[in-house]
């Protein structure tokens, strides 16, 4: 098989493979997030509501970046 075929032969494929590692990223950051938001809750209880709130924004902009991996292969794709 030459490197024209195979090259044919993913091409079909490669918006899903970028999504796939677009997904990395965001699944890293919510991962984060939270484990954080989890140890900043253990050590100040009484600051629940503060760290609550900064859980869910760090957690929107993770998801974001996870909705702008999706619809990029759509936009560049052909």
């Amino acid at each position: 098989m030459s490197a024209v075929q195979l090259a044919a032969e993913v091409s079909g494929s490669l918006g899903s493979i970028g999504y796939g590692l677009a997904a990395i990223g965001p699944g890293i950051g919510v991962g984060i997030v939270f484990g954080n938001g989890t140890q900043a809750l253990a050590r100040q209880p009484e600051a629940a509501g503060l760290i609550r709130a900064n859980q869910i924004l760090g957690f929107a902009f993770c998801e974001a970046l996870a909705l702008i991996g999706i619809v990029m292969p759509f936009v560049f794709g052909k």
